[in-house]
């Protein structure tokens, strides 16, 4: 009974904060009238622990029968978040709790937002227990491995309809402060339950939100209030280190600016932080290292696959002075003879994917080296995952992969189901299209264990998939971890 899912969802609100018990008729009066009702009846039963995904799933599926939506997953996405919509607070009252929390301290507030985020639906934590995690461990320390399935697939009908629907360029893309409250269209999600908190970092207007999909532990967006593009410069370092000043339990980072070692939205400026802690956080310094004028700042090479110079010092000024100083060094360095090159033919690429963080009283910066030069050897990139590990990894390795952690498609569920069942039963992966380009892994995998059976299949193919993220790392670094390699690490040290 339709009534009854009404009352779930009402009851939803008040279990988890969203509305007060003076809202209830008030908001029981929306969601009818975006049900196309006019009127309510009450049936007397009682409902508590409501689970939210079961209650959307009836309400949506009323509405698909009465013809109001589509029966399509971007269309159902559309209309529960417009039923989330009614239950979130505006967001001024939003940033008056979070502020007020903030107050107390930086952990209360954060707490209290994300928790809302979830609570909202805005983060679909139903969907994003679906994503398959698990860790691996390595020379570089224990390396995460996530198969992301949260994000939703258009569905062919929805692919049509938004080659057909008008092109808007409102909002100008999806990490714009329009986003906030808007309805959305089958090219662009709904967000009337998002919620954005302002802040000012180095002097200048931005924003905080969480990511809906959160790939790790309260994964959050820091984004330029102005639609922006991407860029590495001085100001990166200061807003990156105000950040951590504000969130001292959390760590943030930014994408670098050019394609290819970038992250997937170079048109706004944006960082991605959080509350966890990556291999490439706990990688102990290799080799220190000291920079003329900066005899204050602790430095050195990190253990890690990435070209990486660890920064660390109690004063963000300093840090962020010798941070700009190698970034300059790096944007002009060339070196033939490790294959760095600043340009060719005009086009610029060197970068850097900076990270901050602080720890105890000290603040610390990983800066990591990255160059997008192309070869026809390597037409995606000499420091990208290589043709032979595309099976696995093709994308770029951005920022959230820079640090350790494998974000992978989510086609790899199913072939691995199916080339598990290969592998046990001796047939061979080249015979079924799903598992065809993992054919040649297989046999290497094959030669490595003597005995592979449907009991400890699964977790070789895992443990193999963690090996090749580290080899994709590996590949992506621009000083391989060799004597050669090092050796022309340190002769950009020496350049700086």
């Amino acid at each position: 009974m339709i009534f009854d899912s009404i009352k779930k969802l009402i009851i939803y609100g008040l279990e988890k904060g969203l509305i007060e018990k003076e809202d209830v008729i008030y908001t029981q009066n929306m969601i009818i009238d975006t049900l196309g009702l006019d009127e309510y009846v009450d049936s007397g039963k009682e409902f508590s622990d409501i689970d939210l995904e079961e209650t959307l799933s009836e309400l949506l599926d009323y509405a698909a029968q009465k013809g109001i939506i589509e029966n399509s997953p971007v269309y159902r996405d559309l209309f529960d978040t417009k039923l989330m919509g009614l239950l979130t607070e505006r967001p001024s009252s939003v940033i008056k709790k979070f502020n007020a929390l903030y107050k107390e301290s930086p952990e209360a507030a954060t707490d209290y937002f994300y928790k809302f985020s979830c609570d909202t639906d805005y983060i679909r934590r139903y969907r994003i227990k679906k994503d398959v995690k698990w860790t691996v461990p390595s020379k570089y320390g224990e390396i995460d491995i996530t198969i992301n399935l949260s994000k939703p697939e258009k569905d062919p009908k929805a692919i049509a309809a938004a080659k057909s629907a008008k092109q808007s360029g409102y909002p100008k893309c999806n990490l714009c402060r329009e986003n906030e409250g808007y309805a959305g269209r089958v090219n662009s999600p709904a967000r009337e339950n998002h919620r954005i908190i302002p802040i000012t970092i180095n002097d200048s207007p931005w924003c905080f939100q969480y990511s809906p999909y959160v790939y790790y532990n309260e994964h959050c967006i820091v984004f330029n209030s102005t639609h922006t593009p991407m860029q590495i410069n001085k100001f990166t370092f200061r807003k990156l280190l105000d950040f951590v000043t504000l969130f001292p339990h959390y760590f943030v980072g930014s994408n670098a600016d050019l394609p290819i070692v970038g992250g997937s939205i170079l048109s706004h400026d944006h960082f991605q932080g959080g509350r966890y802690e990556f291999a490439m956080a706990k990688a102990p310094i290799e080799k220190a290292l000291s920079f003329d004028g900066f005899s204050d700042v602790e430095a050195g090479i990190v253990s890690w696959p990435m070209s990486t110079i660890r920064l660390s010092s109690k004063d963000t000024k300093r840090l962020s002075a010798l941070a700009e100083k190698i970034l300059d060094s790096w944007r002009s360095y060339t070196d033939e003879d490790a294959f760095i090159l600043a340009e060719t033919d005009g086009e610029k690429h060197n970068t850097i994917t900076p990270i901050a963080r602080k720890r105890d009283e000290h603040f610390e910066l990983d800066l990591v080296l990255r160059n997008n030069i192309t070869t026809k050897e390597h037409p995606l990139g000499v420091y990208h995952p290589h043709a032979a590990l595309h099976h696995i990894k093709k994308e770029n390795i951005g920022l959230i992969e820079v640090m350790g952690l494998a974000v992978l498609p989510a086609r790899l569920k199913e072939e691995m189901s199916v080339l598990s069942d290969l592998m046990v039963s001796g047939k061979d992966p080249a015979t079924d299209e799903r598992t065809e380009k993992h054919a040649a892994w297989a046999k290497e995998i094959a030669k490595k264990y003597d005995d592979i059976n449907k009991d400890n299949v699964d977790g070789i193919l895992k443990h193999e998939i963690g090996e090749v993220f580290v080899k994709v790392l590996e590949d992506a670094g621009v000083y391989k971890c060799t004597a050669d390699g090092r050796a022309a690490f340190m002769r950009f040290i020496k350049s700086i």
